[in-house]
């Protein structure tokens, strides 16, 4: 079997949420599968092969083409529905398979057997939360019409499986949930000099509370900063600093506008984008990781900061209760007042700080890209029975 992937996700500069789980899944695929074949797709009108990962060569053979991104998108796939490119990746035989690691501008054939990863359906539940750019080429894509050239959907939470039959009316038999992963680097840091090599790094503070995550309206930062400011009024966190870690996406105008408006603002701290590399001394450095999302189709960072061995407060809503279970605590994103009441217990309370810190370690020993790879490979055999 030919298994054909699209990996113009691979392109970003920096990987994140969508980018890092195609970049994960495929290596770990490579490492698992020991009979398949890969051939890889990406477009780009420029050169930019030297963003893409180096993969096993005897196994992978990676097929582009050079179309500007708008003209390939919005007429080539959008309107002519030229290239096919499952065809391009010459997967003729039904026993071949294609794998959308993500919704995109795709024209396919209707000879092999595909399978479309739906990380979640925020744009459709909160499209509120999107930039107008960012809205228009969702409803270009048409994620509904999408979805039924497709012969299986995975959907990386329950939570996001039930949007995917709600709101795309596609039928819940033909949706495998599949969990994504974390890596075994995510482990609690107690090496002393990896810990201040980061900390003089990102000139972090002593003591404080954590966010990683990309800088959006989604992620409910300016509730964050609320519950920060009230956390300040006690004399005890005097000292505590609010760390805000990621790379700026959009509409972050009010984000930074709740920051420079507060009376802690000097206390109030950026480190834009990190390091994958140094994210597990970073998380194993504070008190606190907090992550009051609104809408999360998985929630990676909340699970890797319960890997190191941080105590996690996080919101109820959408896939988080699913995913962090009982070694979270849980509360409504839309109440800062609960959200400060949780952290204040957190930093307070020895005993509680201890149990988070035994049931998250446990909690994430439970997600691992060997099992996403192999459930997918699991797919991808049924499909071509």
């Amino acid at each position: 079997m030919t298994i054909g992937i699209d990996i113009r996700t691979l392109l970003d500069r920096h990987y994140s949420g969508v980018s890092a789980y195609t970049f994960n899944l495929i290596n770990h695929l490579l490492l698992a599968d020991q009979k398949n074949r890969y051939r890889l797709y990406y477009n780009c009108g420029r050169d930019l092969s030297d963003r893409l990962p180096r993969f096993p060569s005897e196994k992978t053979e990676i097929v582009s083409t050079r179309y500007s991104n708008k003209l390939f998108n919005y007429l080539l796939q959008k309107v002519f529905h030229y290239p096919k490119i499952d065809s391009l990746l010459k997967l003729n035989a039904r026993t071949d398979v294609f794998l959308a690691p993500h919704i995109n501008f795709l024209a396919l054939s209707k000879r092999n057997k595909k399978v479309l990863t739906i990380h979640d359906l925020s744009f459709l539940r909160r499209g509120e939360f999107f930039s107008r750019r960012q809205n228009f080429w969702h409803r270009m894509i048409n994620v509904k019409k999408l979805a039924r050239q497709f012969d299986a959907l995975v959907a990386v939470s329950r939570h996001t499986k039930n949007d995917i039959v709600e709101l795309l009316n596609y039928p819940a038999e033909k949706v495998r949930v599949i969990y994504s992963g974390i890596g075994r680097e995510y482990r609690p840091i107690d090496n002393s000099l990896e810990l201040a090599r980061v900390k003089e790094k990102y000139h972090l503070p002593k003591d404080f509370v954590l966010y990683l995550g990309n800088i959006e309206p989604r992620k409910n930062l300016v509730g964050l900063i609320k519950s920060y400011e009230l956390l300040r009024q006690d004399s005890r966190f005097d000292r505590l600093k609010l760390v805000l870690a990621g790379a700026t996406g959009w509409r972050v105008k009010e984000i930074f506008l709740a920051r420079r408006a507060s009376k802690y603002k000097d206390d109030i701290i950026f480190l834009g984008y990190v390091d994958d590399g140094d994210k597990p001394a970073l998380y194993s450095s504070a008190k606190v990781f907090a992550y009051p999302s609104f809408y999360e189709g998985f929630g990676f960072p909340p699970l890797e900061a319960m890997a190191c061995g941080t105590p996690v407060v996080a919101s109820s809503a959408s896939s988080l209760p699913e995913v962090l279970g009982a070694a979270a605590v849980l509360v409504d994103p839309d109440n800062p007042a609960a959200l400060f009441a949780a952290i204040k217990e957190v930093l307070t309370d020895e005993k509680l700080r201890m149990e988070l810190r035994r049931l998250g370690i446990e909690r994430a020993k439970m997600f691992s890209w060997e099992k996403t790879a192999q459930e997918y490979l699991k797919l991808f055999s049924e499909l071509t029975k």
